[in-house]
């Protein structure tokens, strides 16, 4: 056990002579899993000691074990777990606890053990095997050696100072933010940050407008609020601004959440002149602008537009991000950029489930974009992710034909595709599973569940040999249909 000593608890009523007892917890603590093999038990006056025993009641317990096949003794090493100690117990066998509480409806189903062989392309997430993990180390260890004091006795559960200021000067140069330190927070990844937001932000029967194909987590975040999502239509230019406008002459907005950059999951980007018109319709309504964006730093061709935090001049716009995107989504890191007032509600929100996040990564992060790292990995990224993307688009059209349709977008880490009217994408997507691929059929996004003749799949997590594969089983899937 690492160098520990395990307890050992006795019941003080049982009848039963206690170097057995002895022995029978520790079967116990073995067969539960407390004590695993080669795990080396306390010596015999250690044990005396702890249990206020005779040494040689403890050795009499240890020389039933090692009679029943529970333990071995090993010279120099004392007694230690068998290799493949008994599977059951020579007394009644351990009944599970019960549930004594209402634990209430569960809201989703539990998560299944994943297969060793599947390709996870539901969604795009970056390639772990492409972390620049010797420039992180060496700034993980100067944050933690360098900079110990701070890193690990500062408490600001804002983020890292370091990180705020890093992180404000890149939304500032990268996505023309007027962003500044104190108007940030960095939470741990944006699902954080977006709870936060809707804590923040909604109470109880409040309005928000929602696209009606979207990120099925960040509706169920607000509704959590007791806060009302309405749905609003998407097309090829986005959100529609007037049905935005149809559901003001209904009854005030306390937010609209979108994803303008590209919105998901279509990659539709928000047109120019839709922009203004949502921006001064927050500024005369007085309702927020929940801005999403997951993945703008991978723009590959074309002229990104800006987002709306960089044209906000009300105040209305609280802009979520994430820096997981850039590493790997092992990394939780996200951020909220907003007016004061804001942040500072979501601040003390935040004290009463996480005092603050984890100040040696933060400080690691800030050093790696301060000395152009992270530019520098993006650079690289932006490279293979393109040539990824073409992969698979070529893959998927030379496998698939006239049953998909494909626009390569001109960024991020996914693709829509659009799907044949006459195949059913759902079973499609069960047939997949089967073959060892998990991407996202349209319906996951739909507000109203209803089928949708799409999917979405992403191309950046995987190398160019196993999104061929990705592609040639999707193929198997597809003939297989009734």
């Amino acid at each position: 056990m690492s160098g520990w000593t395990p307890t050992v608890f006795l019941d003080p009523a049982s009848q039963e002579p206690v170097y057995l007892q002895i022995a029978h917890a520790l079967m116990h603590e073995v067969h539960r899993g407390r004590l695993k093999s080669g795990d080396s038990l306390p010596g015999y006056r250690t044990l005396a000691s702890q249990l206020g025993v005779n040494r040689n009641t403890v050795m009499a317990a240890y020389h039933e074990l090692q009679a029943e096949g529970w333990v071995v003794s090993a010279a120099g090493q004392g007694s230690v777990v068998a290799e493949k100690p008994p599977t059951r117990l020579p007394v009644d066998e351990v009944k599970p606890v019960p549930l004594g509480f209402d634990l209430g409806t569960p809201d989703r189903p539990e998560a299944q053990a994943e297969r060793p062989d599947l390709f996870k392309v539901a969604s795009g997430v970056p390639d772990p095997r492409l972390l620049p993990g010797a420039a992180l180390a060496r700034a993980y260890r100067r944050a933690l050696t360098l900079n110990r004091q701070s890193a690990l006795t500062l408490e600001d559960p804002q983020g890292h100072p370091k990180l705020r200021e890093a992180l404000a000067n890149m939304l500032a140069g990268t996505r023309g933010i007027p962003a500044a330190p104190d108007r940030l927070l960095i939470t741990r990844g944006s699902q954080m940050a977006s709870f936060l937001v809707a804590e923040a932000l909604c109470r109880p029967g409040d309005a928000v407008a929602v696209e009606s194909f979207g990120d099925r987590r960040a509706w169920e975040v607000i509704a959590k609020t007791g806060a009302r999502c309405l749905p609003v239509p998407v097309d090829e230019g986005g959100v529609r601004i007037a049905a935005i406008e149809s559901l003001l002459k209904e009854g005030p907005l306390r937010a609209v959440l979108v994803t303008p950059q590209r919105q998901y999951p279509t990659l539709a980007v928000l047109t120019d002149e839709r922009r203004t018109r949502l921006l001064q319709l927050a500024a005369r309504h007085r309702f927020a602008i929940i801005e999403l964006d997951q993945d703008s730093e991978f723009q590959f061709e074309g002229r990104a537009l800006a987002p709306l935090a960089a044209q906000d001049e009300a105040g209305v716009v609280i802009h979520v991000g994430t820096l997981s995107k850039i590493f790997s989504p092992g990394l939780r890191l996200g951020f909220v950029h907003g007016p004061l007032p804001l942040i500072a509600r979501m601040r003390n929100l935040r004290l009463a489930f996480d005092r603050q996040g984890d100040m040696v990564l933060e400080r690691a992060m800030a050093e790696l974009m301060a000395d152009g790292e992270i530019s520098r990995h993006l650079n690289r990224m932006h490279q293979v992710y393109r040539v990824r993307r073409d992969i698979l688009c070529t893959a998927l059209r030379r496998e698939l034909g006239s049953a998909i349709s494909i626009d390569p977008p001109p960024g991020g880490l996914a693709l829509w595709v659009r799907v044949d009217g006459a195949l059913d994408v759902d079973a499609w997507a069960a047939r997949s599973l089967v073959q060892g691929v998990a991407f996202q059929p349209g319906r996951q996004f739909a507000f109203d569940s209803s089928a949708v003749p799409g999917l979405r799949i992403g191309f950046s997590n995987y190398a160019e040999p196993e999104l061929e594969e990705v592609a040639r089983r999707m193929k198997v899937a597809l003939l297989e249909r009734p």
